[in-house]
């Protein structure tokens, strides 16, 4: 597999009113082309903070680690995207070879400019089509992606549009300008069941037909079963456990991991009560030391959970977990 992007030691904080608070702390992956990585998580846990630094689409009060480092592989060679810094440097990943689909296409599309006028005025600024070629191209993307009478829903606006196919909108948009990363920020959240297995499978279809990689950001463990290659499981803002999406889910080896699954509902013992997390993710502003679990972790070690922050154990050469427990070899 040809390597898409790595990110090494991504540490972000941002300045508030409270205090400098540390939103995502020494994270670190690598993407290949066309593959789909999962990053799941409880609300709070940093993973859209984390997809946005790969566009440095945070806030201007936004402060990156000195160690940070976010290199995307493209044809024309490497780029250093934390030494991009004016618009038209960024373009280069926003909306060119990255592009994002927000939670709620709503806050993602002007409400008095068409979906239409939208689609083509991005093909402008990335692409070096003409007004006519951008129409009939974004008039194509929205009957690829499932939404009838096409070149009606280009001239409509948003707030004319079902949600799911607003969604369907915000996806055939987001890939016009075929990207070579696609980051979907918890896109079926949203939707019925129905839409969420439509959506589900048209962007299996399209990582077939394209070739891309995804991030898919949820909490949704259920969904990211079904769409992705890999998964890397996050929890107030450091990474805990990664690796294969089917080896993780079966044989999960941190604490929190093992959480998240036994929260799922049983379809085969639906009289069996949900058995939730215990306790709440604490404010960033009360990060706890050592490991970051700690204060809801039912088996947390005496002294050394508390103390010291769990380094990476490798499971085997594609399972890793950030766990004393198994650094010490025991079972979560």
């Amino acid at each position: 597999m040809t390597r898409l992007i790595d990110v090494e030691n991504l540490t972000l904080q941002f300045d508030t009113d409270e205090g400098r608070i540390t939103a995502v702390d020494n994270v670190s992956f690598s993407l290949d082309q066309g593959e789909v990585m999962g990053l799941v998580g409880e609300s709070g846990s940093g993973k859209s903070v984390t997809a946005k630094s790969l566009m440095k689409l945070n806030p201007s009060n936004a402060v990156y680690g000195p160690d940070t480092k976010i290199t995307l592989h493209l044809d024309s060679g490497p780029v250093d995207i934390m030494s991009l810094a004016t618009n038209t440097e960024l373009q280069v990943v926003r909306g060119g070879a990255i592009s994002m689909i927000f939670q709620e296409p709503m806050a993602s599309f002007a409400p008095a400019i068409s979906i239409g006028d939208q689609m083509v005025e991005q093909l402008l600024i990335h692409t070096s089509m003409s007004r006519k070629q951008a129409r009939e191209l974004s008039v194509e993307m929205l009957d690829r992606v499932g939404i009838s009478d096409a070149g009606k829903r280009f001239k409509q606006y948003a707030f004319e549009l079902s949600g799911g196919m607003r969604q369907r909108a915000m996806i055939a948009m987001a890939l016009s300008t075929k990207p070579k990363l696609l980051i979907a920020d918890e896109p079926t959240t949203a939707l019925d069941v129905t839409i969420q297995a439509q959506v589900i499978d048209l962007m299996k279809d399209l990582v077939a037909e394209f070739g891309m990689a995804i991030i898919f950001i949820t909490h949704d463990l259920g969904v990211i079963a079904q769409t992705a290659d890999n998964v890397a499981v996050m929890y107030l803002g450091r990474l805990i456990e990664k690796g294969p999406v089917r080896e993780v889910l079966r044989e999960p080896a941190h604490p929190y991991t093992r959480g998240l699954l036994d929260a799922l509902p049983d379809l085969d013992d639906l009289d069996r009560p949900l058995k939730p997390v215990p306790g709440d993710i604490p404010s960033p502003l009360e990060r706890p030391p050592g490991c970051v679990f700690n204060t809801r972790c039912s088996v947390a070690l005496e002294g050394i959970c508390q103390q010291e922050v769990p380094r990476f154990t490798d499971l085997n050469p594609v399972h890793r977990v950030a766990c004393h427990l198994a650094s010490q070899g025991d079972s979560a």
